[in-house]
């Protein structure tokens, strides 16, 4: 089974080399986080935290696509807004950073974004989500894709339709959320929907929701016949994920997870990263990757706590380096 996915763009056409690709998640996906997920998985493609069109147009949000061009592996960027001129500005700008494509969400359930007539929105206001569409492909040469959810509040909107008219205007590739944006993410993603929507579409669909494991993807590929899987919420304090669901796929069995030991160094690695280019509030960005990589050790619960409530990176390398410690004599005493 090949794990290449073809995407035409208006210009450049562009090959996705792995069937799993990490969601945009706000405050999480930043170039630092990337380069983790890379140690594990060099050839999927990851996105940036979401950008907000109008915002980058004013100048900010520029470091979230600074550079992108300089990473190793596929970098998207996803832009939320309603207006289809600073879309269109926003992912000439991705472009020209080096974005490999430019997504555009059309998913967000948070409200302040879906009030704004951002997100998922979008699905409620299909004229203007389709006229973003047809302005951005106009406006970029790289692929555009679409992540998007089942409806609004209801998996009876005909969202097939609205599917049909987004690929008709452009759209390369549709990431699809098995949820509505009421739920949230409440309740359970609706893979047969997914499966429904995947043979009626000719471009690539991926699917989205509750892939968290190899074991997950690989029944979400076989139920969905998607082309590729996205992970989001899946990804929190296990970088490596990504990684292990390529080699599930590919049927490789060679795949390594970090033991504890590991896995407390990349903490280090993480947050020396984060000081090193965001100074003191490194670490405040730190503690929330810490709460969710600290975790299935003994130790782990009263070492978490410790670590979210130091007060400089010296005092969370000595908390990490003592806890090695214990666990490297608690192994040699077994042994």
């Amino acid at each position: 089974m090949s794990s290449n996915i073809k995407l035409k763009g208006r210009g450049v056409n562009r090959i996705i080399m792995s069937k799993v690709m990490l969601s945009p998640l706000a405050g999480v996906t930043d170039n630092i986080f990337r380069r983790l997920v890379r140690k594990w998985a060099p050839n999927s493609l990851l996105f940036t935290e979401m950008i907000n069109a109008t915002s980058l147009k004013k100048g900010f949000g520029t470091q979230k696509i600074n550079q992108i061009d300089l990473e190793e592996g596929p970098v998207g960027v996803q832009i939320f807004d309603n207006r289809p001129y600073a879309v269109s500005e926003a992912a000439k700008q991705a472009e020209d950073s080096g974005a490999f494509l430019i997504d555009i969400n059309m998913g967000c359930p948070v409200k302040k974004i879906a009030k704004k007539g951002g997100g998922s929105a979008l699905i409620k206001d299909r004229k203007l989500a389709i006229e973003l569409v047809k302005n951005v492909v106009k406006a970029v040469k790289v692929p555009v894709t679409v992540k998007t959810r089942l409806g609004w509040d209801s998996k009876e909107e005909n969202i097939e339709d609205f599917l049909f008219k987004l690929q008709d205007e452009g759209a390369a590739m549709i990431t699809l959320h098995g949820r509505t944006r009421k739920q949230g993410f409440s309740g359970k993603s609706d893979w047969e929907m997914i499966a429904r929507i995947k043979k009626l579409l000719e471009i690539p669909v991926i699917a989205n929701g509750d892939i968290k494991n190899p074991d997950d993807a690989l029944n979400c590929l076989k139920k969905t016949n998607a082309d590729g899987v996205m992970i989001g919420r899946g990804i929190l304090g296990s970088p490596w994920k990504i990684g292990e669901i390529d080699y599930a796929i590919r049927e490789n069995k060679n795949f390594k997870e970090p033991n504890t030991e590991e896995k407390l160094y990349l903490i280090i690695e993480h947050l020396d990263e984060l000081i090193k280019e965001k100074g003191d509030h490194g670490l405040l960005i730190a503690r929330k990757h810490i709460s969710w990589t600290c975790k299935d050790f003994k130790g782990a619960s009263n070492l978490r706590n410790n670590l979210i409530r130091a007060v400089d990176k010296n005092e969370v390398k000595n908390l990490i380096k003592k806890m090695i410690k214990t666990l490297n004599n608690e192994k040699n005493t077994l042994a």
